[in-house]
């Protein structure tokens, strides 16, 4: 039995379950940060997208549609094509712009199955734009839940379920893995509520004693225990005409379980001592990473918790947010750094055990190499390779990735060698590193030693303005002509000039 089976949930799944999904791409990563969670969303079925330089528009909802537009992607459409299946073929250009298909080079042309789709498949393209491939459930919406971020179908839908809960006074519970942004949630509840005026109390259930849980919810008189010398009020009363937020309800001690359903029921409670009871306006919203019908919980106090139940979905089952995630999160740091768009299909591609909250923390890891002048990998910030890569696509006789070049020691490879490999793959750092098969941190230690390639921070800013303006402004022909590594090549030139 699930939490649906018996609670109120949005009327909106309804929905879900009973149409045929959109196929959608969502620009994950561009250039022009500007461009990044505008979406560009197909038919129910048989759809057929030609993706190039020119065509389709993206857009944010209510503004108007661009093409992708930059110069790294071919005027060659790339085609995908939707079957009655519900399955996506993916045919490549007619034209040497590199795709990648989370973190892959492919060669061939691809099939993706439904379930695949649902999962969100991260493509890169001429290794510049990222954009995921899924599907959408609702059409795109504004953005109308401060701190609620996100573009796809699991975002709006929780956004919509905010909208619906807060106009009620239902309790709410709150369930998702940690790091899926409940507590966000439940401040959003409370601010779209009409308790808005009211104070907003939160507590985390988990970080209250067995002896003193009951006093620190519903008080105490003067005398009632010794050392209180003084009467104590409870979080009930302290959030009484607002919003009680109960965080790690899962936690709550035994003993206080049946104290809390009472004071649900019917809003009374009584504190510590005290000889008669007191009363409590406050809204209950209560939140758990637990699976609360397996645990030892007390099931009547859960089932008054229920009365609305709202899903937190996992940062891995909402990939087309990461990048707008990404943005949002640099900002409230105040972080100028400009992510490489490798890394950001890694991040996206990434399952992320620890969701949001995880991604927050590698993101300021990445921004403290990046000033340092490293380039950050996901290995790096993480400690551990994307699962996914290995899984992404369905094994069958036209799903065929590029051969996996075998793994070198760093130590064996000849100057020549390495020269080459960034000459063939656009003076791309991870490009060649899968080339010459070896990790694109032994690939930085042999360009530092390397007699023949330059670190941009070493080329004067004149040499780099005549390579540029000899290029047109082709970062990847400016690389070749300087003999540096692109993304960190980009970098400087917009350091030096930032206009």
């Amino acid at each position: 039995m699930t939490y649906s089976d018996f609670t109120l949930t949005s009327p909106l799944y309804d929905l879900e379950n009973g149409a045929a999904p959109l196929l959608a791409l969502t620009i994950v990563w561009h250039p022009d940060r500007a461009r990044i969670g505008e979406q560009f969303v197909g038919g129910a079925g048989g759809d057929v997208i030609e993706l190039n330089r020119f065509a389709p528009l993206f857009m944010h909802p209510g503004r108007e549609g661009l093409p992708l537009g930059h110069g790294a992607i071919s005027r060659q459409p790339l085609r995908l094509v939707r079957d009655a299946s519900d399955r996506v073929s993916m045919t490549l250009p007619a034209s040497p712009m590199a795709v990648e298909v989370n973190g892959r080079v492919l060669t061939h042309p691809i099939h993706f199955s439904a379930g695949q789709i649902a999962d969100g498949q991260i493509l890169t393209l001429g290794r510049a734009v990222v954009l995921c491939l899924h599907w959408m459930q609702r059409l795109p919406a504004p953005n109308t839940v401060p701190g609620l971020i996100g573009v796809g179908s699991a975002s709006i839908g929780v956004r919509e379920q905010i909208h619906m809960v807060a106009r009620t006074s239902l309790p709410v519970l709150l369930v998702g893995e940690t790091g899926t942004g409940k507590e966000i949630a439940a401040r959003a509840i409370h601010a779209l509520s009409g308790r808005a005026q009211g104070p907003l109390v939160a507590v985390n259930m988990a970080a209250l004693g067995e002896s003193m849980a009951a006093c620190a919810l519903f008080g105490a008189v003067e005398g009632a225990y010794p050392g209180a010398g003084a009467a104590r009020e409870g979080l009930f009363a302290q959030a009484d005409g607002g919003t009680l937020f109960l965080d790690e309800i899962g936690n709550a001690p035994a003993a206080v379980q049946p104290m809390l359903l009472r004071a649900i029921e019917g809003g009374g409670y009584r504190p510590i001592g005290a000889s008669e009871d007191r009363r409590s306006s406050a809204r209950l919203v209560a939140a758990s990473d637990q699976d609360l019908d397996a645990a030892a919980f007390n099931q009547a106090l859960l089932h008054r918790l229920e009365g609305f139940v709202l899903r937190m979905p996992l940062l891995r089952q909402r990939r087309e947010d990461v990048g707008v995630l990404i943005v949002d999160l640099l900002r409230q740091q105040g972080i100028e750094a400009e992510l490489p768009a490798a890394l950001v299909a890694e991040l996206a591609a990434h399952d992320w055990p620890g969701n949001v909250r995880q991604l927050f923390n590698v993101l300021q890891r990445a921004a403290l190499v990046l000033r340092e002048g490293g380039v950050p990998t996901l290995e790096q910030l993480v400690g551990s390779a994307r699962a996914k890569v290995e899984e992404a696509l369905e094994p069958e006789p036209v799903v065929t990735l590029e051969t996996a070049v075998a793994r070198r020691r760093p130590s064996k490879l000849s100057d020549g060698e390495v020269l080459e490999a960034m000459a063939g793959n656009d003076w791309n750092i991870q490009a060649a590193a899968q080339a010459l098969g070896i990790s694109r941190p032994s690939l930085y230690k042999l360009l530092e030693d390397h007699p023949d390639i330059r670190r941009p921070e070493t080329i004067a800013e004149d040499d780099i303005a005549r390579a540029m303006a000899a290029s047109a402004g082709d970062i990847e022909r400016c690389a070749a002509l300087l003999k540096t590594p692109a993304e960190a090549l980009r970098r400087r030139w917009r350091l030096l000039r930032p206009n």
